[in-house]
């Protein structure tokens, strides 16, 4: 599932947060064109559906919000570090059945099948629409429309779906109990002027990141539309969460910084299309005999995701071409951020294809002479640049030549 866990800086995360529920803080390509390059350049990519422009939209959503508090009401301790207030000062409220209903959630997802709650139903509902607690309720007693809308889309899978329906009765039994309690009007009240007031101190400043052409250039294809809509949440922590369209969840709180390499990040799944795509599913294949890969697949706190190697593939391939569009994009290191001290933090330092494949960006200059991601990663593999042994290499050398003075 597109989610990720959001590293903050130590600055970052000591910034105010609302304390109505709890109280805690958390190579750019140089390609030099002429006039009458440009121009060309961008007649040809009109042609093809490609965008020159980015527009931007932000959006609080109860519909969201509700989808991420099951994490932490399921007693998740690995949301309750984020949310053990909120969960303190609701879980009294519900009745036993009630709670077990919370954790059924979680058994049938999470447990069960190694999926993150609020990524998979967030991406689930955001086929629908479906923004009140009835609305909601009423799409999970019959989630025909779901399905089918599902099915359009490149995220559906039998597998997936099953989960799903396993979950429904659970799901619609703690939907009814955060009407009950009233948490809508709980948010309304609480959390939506937070998140409003948060909106307008960023929103001035989003007209100058006209990402969606980049983020194109390096897919290989245009993305459904150039508006980007930014839903900020409360309850989202600690995760940014890619739903359908070109849209996005991010927690409130976060930093400008933080919110535009989400929207990179987000805009990114899938960087490839594997099922159509022989040479990329060749190449993600041959990665299964690398022991220094294969051992981050299968040692890491399983509450992260990335349980497969499919998963983590695909979540490394963004995560170095995040950084990819944000150096192409950065003023005096404030996207850039120091990928050195991120890909040796984040997550227990799980992302070495990441730290790989940024560097053979480097090295090979990409994007350059308009190979995308795909033909790129199939052209690493192919080269033996990602054969066994090499991600080790690449990833001793990222670090020493990037290690403090």
């Amino acid at each position: 599932m597109p989610a990720r866990p959001v590293k903050l800086t130590k600055t970052e995360a000591a910034a105010p947060r609302l304390t109505c529920v709890r109280k805690r803080p958390t190579m750019r390509s140089a390609v030099l064109l002429s006039t009458l390059s440009v121009a060309l350049y961008a007649s040809a990519t009109a042609a093809a559906g490609f965008h020159q422009t980015t527009e931007w939209d932000l959006k609080p959503s109860l519909k969201y919000d509700t989808l991420c508090i099951l994490n932490s009401l399921s007693g998740d301790p690995y949301y309750l570090q984020y949310y053990n207030e909120s969960f303190q000062r609701l879980r009294p409220q519900f009745t036993e059945q009630e709670k077990t209903a919370f954790k059924n959630i979680k058994a049938k997802i999470k447990d069960q099948h190694g999926e993150i709650i609020s990524a998979k139903l967030a991406l689930y509902f955001s086929v629908v629409n479906a923004e009140s607690l009835d609305d909601l309720l009423r799409v999970v007693r019959d989630s025909s429309e779901m399905q089918r809308n599902l099915q359009a889309t490149s995220y559906y899978s039998a597998d997936g779906w099953k989960s799903y329906e396993e979950a429904r009765p659970d799901l619609e039994a703690a939907l009814l109990a955060l009407k009950r309690v009233h948490f809508d009007q709980y948010w309304e009240r609480n959390i939506r002027p937070a998140i409003e007031e948060r909106e307008q101190a960023i929103r001035s400043t989003l007209p100058r990141y006209n990402i969606v052409p980049a983020v194109e250039s390096r897919l290989g294809w245009p993305l459904p539309s150039n508006r980007i809509t930014v839903y900020m949440l409360y309850f989202s922590e600690p995760h940014g969460i890619r739903i359908t369209g070109t849209n996005f969840l991010t927690h409130y709180s976060y930093p400008f910084r933080i919110v535009m390499r989400n929207a990179i990040h987000e805009l990114m799944h899938p960087p490839y299309d594997a099922a159509h795509n022989s040479a990329v599913k060749e190449a993600i294949e041959s990665l299964r005999a690398d022991p220094f890969l294969m051992d981050k697949v299968e040692h890491h706190d399983r509450s992260l995701g990335y349980n497969t190697l499919e998963g983590l593939v695909e979540e490394d391939c963004v995560q170095a071409l995040e950084q990819n569009v944000a150096e192409q994009f950065d003023a005096g290191g404030d996207l850039k951020g120091n990928p050195r001290q991120y890909w040796a933090e984040q997550d227990g330092g799980i992302h070495v294809l990441a730290v790989a494949l940024y560097s053979l960006m480097q090295q090979e200059g990409f994007p350059a002479a308009g190979e995308d991601f795909s033909r790129f990663l199939v052209r690493m593999a192919r080269s033996g640049r990602l054969s066994s042994g090499h991600i080790e290499a690449l990833n001793k050398t990222f670090f020493t030549a990037n290690a403090p003075k």
